[in-house]
């Protein structure tokens, strides 16, 4: 693919140790995407098992495969924007690494993101069964209910990986580690409005979780200051014109 022939859609995957999962979600993605214009862009996160290695290799079998790595691990949300910034696409798709959302539910996204109002500026996946531990799940449920009553941002499960969004509005938001869980909230901020859908969730096949309850509240708790601060210092101008 060449540069003058930029790809309609970006799908940035961010992985950190996935070895056995980043290729086959990569073949799923393609075959998702398969007779439309697009990009996938894997992001390695500096991975210390053989995810990079393995993501190398299978390039002259996927050409519509780039694949970023990190000098130094930083984090799922970095990964994503380092995916974004380097994007050609307008319309962006993230799916999280492990291979648990489903690739086959993102062209649904995308093309409810495609006959939105131009307002709409994210379509984000709902994932209707979970497949993880009841401990995870139950986390999850109470996270997402302060969350959305403190932010009142619209979201039931800003959790789900698989999201459909517009890359120039995605770039106008405040960059801040974990920013990923909540991009509906900073979109509402920046004047514009989300959808979403049911998507699949399936059960994790390779590799290990590379979070825990405990550690997801604390950077919750932080991070929830942040943007409900955020959110009581943005001003809106409305329509701009220009003469």
């Amino acid at each position: 693919m060449t540069v003058e022939s930029a790809p309609d859609i970006s799908v940035v995957v961010p992985v950190h140790d996935e070895s056995g999962a980043a290729v086959p979600l990569a073949r799923e993605i393609a075959e998702a995407f398969m007779g439309r214009s697009f990009e996938m862009i894997f992001v390695d996160d500096a991975s210390r098992d053989a995810t990079l290695a393995e993501l190398k290799a299978v390039m002259p079998e996927l050409p519509m495969l780039r694949v970023l790595a990190h000098g130094s691990n930083a984090g799922q949300s970095r990964a994503v924007r380092t995916g974004v910034l380097a994007a050609r696409g307008a319309i962006i798709v993230t799916l999280d690494g492990d291979g648990q959302n489903p690739p086959i539910d993102a062209p649904r996204l995308v093309d409810a993101l495609l006959a939105a109002p131009a307002d709409v500026a994210l379509v984000g996946g709902r994932r209707a069964k979970r497949q993880d531990s009841a401990a995870k799940r139950q986390a999850s449920l109470w996270a997402n209910r302060i969350r959305k009553r403190l932010l009142n941002d619209d979201a039931d499960d800003t959790g789900c990986g698989l999201k459909a969004f517009r890359r120039d509005v995605f770039l106008r938001l405040p960059y801040f580690d974990h920013i990923h869980r909540y991009l509906p909230a900073l979109v509402i901020r920046e004047g514009y409005r989300n959808q979403y859908l049911d998507v699949g969730h399936r059960h994790r096949e390779t590799g290990r979780s590379k979070y825990t309850n405990w550690g997801r509240l604390r950077a919750s708790l932080s991070d929830l200051m942040g943007v409900i601060w955020l959110k009581s210092r943005a001003r809106r101008p409305g329509a701009v014109s220009e003469f």
